[in-house]
């Protein structure tokens, strides 16, 4: 049986550079809103990085 544990999370984005400090903030916060990472808190361990590009 397969049981997952952790999800990573990459972001490979093409933003302009004067929004990604802006871009990378929401990114922080964003899975306190998203319905799916609220689903699966405390069962399953959620991190993300971002890269721009």
């Amino acid at each position: 049986m397969l049981v997952l544990r952790r999800v990573h999370v990459k972001y490979k984005l093409r933003v302009p550079k004067e929004v990604r400090d802006t871009v990378a903030r929401v990114l922080e916060m964003h899975a306190d809103k998203c319905p799916v990472a609220r689903s699966i808190k405390g069962a399953i361990e959620v991190t993300t990085e971002v890269e721009f590009q």
